[in-house]
């Protein structure tokens, strides 16, 4: 699985880190940012309703 987080979009409202705190940390720029690049399978929908929870969209998940 591949998460990637669009930074142009991204305006760091923190739903994607309140929901997946051990992948995304938004930091001083107000962006997110991944902490782990290749997360686990089992980790696919808590990403996948982070991704959907995005007020912006700017995260997608995709398969590697």
């Amino acid at each position: 699985m591949k998460v990637v987080v669009d930074e142009k979009l991204c305006e760091g409202n923190t739903k994607c880190q309140q929901t997946a705190p051990e992948v995304f940390e938004v930091r001083d720029d107000d962006k997110s940012h991944l902490l782990i690049d290749s997360p686990p399978e089992r980790m696919r929908e808590k990403i996948k309703l982070a991704a959907r929870l995005c007020p912006r969209q700017a995260i997608t998940v995709s398969d590697d």
